[in-house]
């Protein structure tokens, strides 16, 4: 399934101040499909094909990568082709299926890359990272999830993270007298505060349905713990139905009930970021989204971030939850898989590029200063230099110590179970549907 809206989500950086316009170009617009050699590699003898995004900074900081590689490297240059978001999209579906897949593919991993193995379409990089230890320990464990598939890793975890945090406007929260909620018990108790104030107890653009689903992602993790979710994505039959699920549902729409958002909100975009508008004009207390809205908080609210009005933490507990409190959500990283059909001269190629550039020291600065946090152990010295220390601090040591990072559901699952999942999340958000009947829906759809 392509969405319009995904772009926002799959930011490829944080895009701090002035890059966020350039952050979400890096994951891809609507614009003239194909794309372009990107003039950064030789592709002959034992070299590789490398296929991934345009847009900066994702674009410029790939390509300096490759770039760098080639010059140390004459015998096994990378070839580099830059796509758009949707045309890659097509274009390497297209190629994977005909056998003419780039030697290295750029991807989200999840269920695409669960699609591809199932297909035979990519290498079992297993074993490799068995006998090159050094380079799986530098990274966040917590990467490792979306490549994996099955007890084996079939993709290199790659650039940077960007879990979904609960912002908060700490002015709005000084009008009522009261502090950031500490348990899902007290998001509830603050609604009717809030309301009374007139301020929206949370500010959601739910047109965009991946946003709702964000709550959903936290409150299974937080009542039933991450096997809940990963029941449906391993294909349990009936998985959906779990008691933790059910009770998730529920709180949900008891949420939605007591007028917990903003009025309307299924009018509202994500794209337009008229949600992040709600929270730093005060009329929204709260907002559960993606690190990626800091900078445009940053660049079009005033002095609303500069000032420190803003204010962010993980989700909550919910009372008598078995999920880890740490655990978080949204996206552990982008994937580097390589084809099945590249040859061992290729492959070769592929895998010293994984182990001495990707997520090289002169790599991770850049990602750092275009205000991304790589996904690299090691790095708080550089990132406490950055003009945005606080929040990047705070992403590390999210993203780092989480137990389990769970990948966003729609990039997790199937394209058609992703599909039907939001569709079925829109019904559960205007009440038009149960949760009995929301997991009935959803079970029909394991394993598609």
């Amino acid at each position: 399934m392509e969405r319009r809206t995904i772009s926002r989500r799959n930011l490829l950086s944080l895009g701090i101040g002035a890059g966020a316009a350039a952050a979400l170009a890096a994951c891809g617009s609507d614009g003239p499909s194909g794309g372009g050699d990107s003039n950064t590699g030789g592709g002959s003898g034992g070299g590789a094909s490398y296929w991934f995004l345009t847009g900066q900074p994702g674009e410029g900081i790939r390509s300096n990568t490759v770039k760098r590689w080639n010059d140390a490297h004459a015998d096994q240059k990378i070839t580099a082709t830059t796509f758009q978001n949707d045309a890659y999209k097509t274009k390497i579906k297209t190629a994977l299926g005909a056998g003419q897949a780039p030697t290295i593919i750029w991807g989200w991993g999840g269920g695409g890359l669960k699609s591809w193995v199932e297909a035979g379409q990519v290498e079992d990089l297993t074993s490799w990272f068995s006998e090159n230890a050094a380079v799986k320990d530098r990274l966040f464990p917590s990467s490792f999830g979306a490549a994996t598939v099955n007890g084996k890793i079939y993709a290199m975890p790659a650039e940077t993270v960007a879990p979904i945090v609960l912002f908060y406007n700490k002015d709005a929260f000084a009008k009522i007298g009261a502090q950031p909620p500490q348990s899902w018990g007290e998001i509830m108790s603050l609604v009717p505060r809030f309301n009374a104030e007139k301020i929206a107890p949370f500010s959601l653009g739910g047109q965009s349905l991946w946003t709702n689903m964000m709550w959903l992602e936290f409150l299974y993790d937080r009542i039933g713990g991450s096997e809940v979710f990963q029941a449906v994505f391993d294909g349990q039959k009936d998985a959906w139905n779990h008691p933790a699920s059910i009770q998730a549902l529920t709180e949900m729409q008891k949420l939605i009930n007591a007028n917990g958002f903003n009025k309307g909100f299924a009018s509202v975009t994500a794209d337009s970021n008229a949600d992040q508008a709600l929270l730093y004009t005060g009329r929204a207390a709260m907002m559960l989204h993606g690190t990626w809205t800091y900078g445009g908080m940053k660049a079009d609210g005033g002095d609303f971030v500069s000032s420190g009005k803003l204010g962010w933490m993980n989700f909550p507990p919910v009372e008598g939850g078995k999920g880890d409190p740490s655990n978080t959500v949204g996206n552990p990283g982008q994937y580097l898989a390589i084809s099945s059909k590249a040859t061992a001269a290729e492959k070769d190629a592929a895998k010293a590029f994984f182990k001495e550039a990707v997520l090289s020291d002169a790599e991770n600065k850049e990602w750092i200063e275009s205000g991304s946090v790589p996904i690299v152990k090691g790095t708080e010295a550089a990132i406490s230099a950055s003009k945005d220390a606080e929040f990047l601090k705070f992403v590390y040591e999210t993203s780092s110590k989480a137990k389990t990072f769970q990948q966003s559901w729609d990039q997790a699952l199937s394209p058609t179970a992703a599909e039907a999942l939001l569709d079925n999340i829109g019904k559960l958000f205007q009440t038009d549907i149960t949760p009995q009947q929301f997991a009935q829906n959803m079970n029909q759809v394991i394993g598609k």
